[in-house]
This record gives C-alpha cells, structure tokens and sequence, in this order.
C-alpha cells in the first residue's frame, strides 16, 4: 500500500507501506516478526514491511523490492534494515512447518545460506529440541538470504542482533508471554 493513499489519523491493515511523497514517516507494529525498512538514498523512497513466517514465505521481500524497481530503483542505491524481531533460539516450530518453511520461502537452493551445522539441524531426525518435536527457525537469516537473492548488496543489509524474545524489559513478545502489546518502528524520507 501506498503511503499517500492513506488517510491521516486512519490505522490501516498491511503487511507492508511504500513512501511514494517526499518527507513521509512509515511507522509499523511488531512483536516478534521482524520490521525490514528500505530506503532509495538517491530518491529518498521509503518502504516498511511486517514480515515473518508467513511473509517471507508468499516472498513479501521480493514483491516489495518489484516496487522500487518500477520506481527506477538501482540495486545498489538501496539500503535494507532488519530491525529487532526473535531469534532463532526462540522461535521453535515443529519440523513438517520447517520444511514446509524452506520449500515456499527459499528461491534458489534451500541450502544456499546455511552452514553444515544448520543444515545438519534443519533437516536431519537429531537436534537439541526432538524430545519436544521442535526445531528452530532463522527468520532474520531466511530474509536476509531473500534479499541477497534478489541482488542487494551485503553492504547494503544491516540486521538487529535485538531478540524481542529474549530481552523481556526492552520488547513485547507474543510467544514468550501472548501479550497483545507490540513495538512501533518507523522510517521517514
């Protein structure tokens, strides 16, 4: 959605806001999931997503990055920020939601981005978590490898280290404590 066709005053429903107009503030609401700004610093076009799970699998990154390439938008003049969002030391899912993960939310080769170590996790029968059926998600690395994919430059990328899981005084946090509170990030042009 674009940032003009909103209203003032008016909350709007999306997973995703595109500053077309100078001098726009994008603000969105996260918990867990993680916020992704975008700037165009030769044009000062701005972008926010709410991407998580779901997103990064129906490839939200790459439909948004489709927009600033309609835009004119060179590859290299665009900056990415992942902000705080939970680590995968706390987002645990159960492996048939894994592997579904991998199968829609990775483009080119599943394995592309991670070690021997997380492909060892990933997709064989022994890790830390199997008395509990459980195996652990990278969101912030899923997305990362999104954007690599779509040929930003890893100059271009910075990443939260902030785990909104893990830092309880810091951030709100649906799986740690189903609390309906949530954090507000933002990006101005």
């Amino acid at each position: 959605m674009f940032g003009s066709h909103l209203e003032d005053g008016i909350k709007t429903d999306a997973d995703g806001l595109v500053g077309n107009k100078c001098n726009q503030n994008l603000w969105v609401y996260t918990a867990d999931c993680m916020p992704i700004f975008f700037a165009d610093k030769m044009t000062r076009n701005v972008a926010t997503l709410h991407c998580g799970r779901k997103g990064l699998e129906k490839k939200i990154i790459k439909n948004l990055i489709k927009i600033f390439d309609n835009f004119g938008t060179s590859r290299d003049n665009l900056l990415v920020a992942i902000g705080p969002a939970i680590s995968k030391e706390h987002y645990l899912v159960d492996k048939i939601t894994l592997k579904e993960f991998y199968r829609r939310a990775e483009n080119k080769n599943i394995t592309v981005n991670l070690t021997k170590a997380e492909k060892d996790l990933y997709f064989s029968d022994s890790n830390q978590f199997k008395d509990q059926n459980l195996n652990q998600l990278d969101l912030k690395r899923s997305a990362y490898g999104q954007l690599l994919n779509e040929n930003i430059p890893n100059a271009n990328i910075d990443i939260s280290n902030l785990c909104t899981y893990k830092l309880k005084n810091e951030f709100n946090s649906w799986r740690r404590s189903k609390t309906f509170l949530r954090q507000w990030n933002f990006i101005c042009s």
